[in-house]
């Protein structure tokens, strides 16, 4: 298990966390079900401490507690970044890409590019799918451009307390 952010509006510097909050999630990254005693012995606080951190960590939107899984090995083949360029807002777009369960994540860029998103699909039947008749049929999406996976190399979501 592997711990992630999950608020998309909570940018750098929205809020800070204290030490031990980020020595839990150190934990939880090394081990999403590590027992809240044996967190407790590495940061210094009780069971119950620890239990009300990740509670709050969680309630708050600061992270999440998820099994992160191979997509390869439960079934999807293939997986694909997409560039997507836009005809006037933005934000309609990528709330609509947003709902779409292939899509894994969505990011408004700056750059060639106004959104990025990364779908992960059964096969190259399904990614065509997505792109030629959901995606591209979506009200203000002027271009595509897409990236496919050949292999993936890292995939870590440690990044978090750095």
């Amino acid at each position: 298990m592997a711990t992630r952010s999950t608020d998309p509006k909570n940018t750098s510097g929205s809020g800070v966390l204290d030490s031990v909050s980020k020595a839990i999630i150190e934990q939880l990254q090394e081990d999403g079900r590590r027992p809240y005693a044996a967190i407790g012995k590495a940061v210094g606080l009780s069971e119950a401490a620890v239990r009300q951190r990740v509670q709050k960590l969680q309630d708050q939107g600061v992270m999440q507690i998820v099994a992160v899984t191979d997509p390869l090995t439960v079934g999807f083949r293939r997986q694909a970044m997409v560039g997507i360029n836009v005809e006037g807002d933005i934000e309609p777009v990528a709330d609509a890409l947003a709902e779409m369960g292939e899509v894994e994540y969505v990011v408004i860029t700056a750059g060639s590019f106004d959104l990025l998103i990364e779908i992960v699909c059964e096969d190259d039947d399904h990614l065509l799918e997505m792109i030629n008749k959901r995606i591209r049929a979506l009200p203000g999406v002027r271009t595509t451009e897409s990236f496919v996976y050949l292999k993936l190399r890292k995939q870590t979501y440690t990044w978090g307390t750095r």
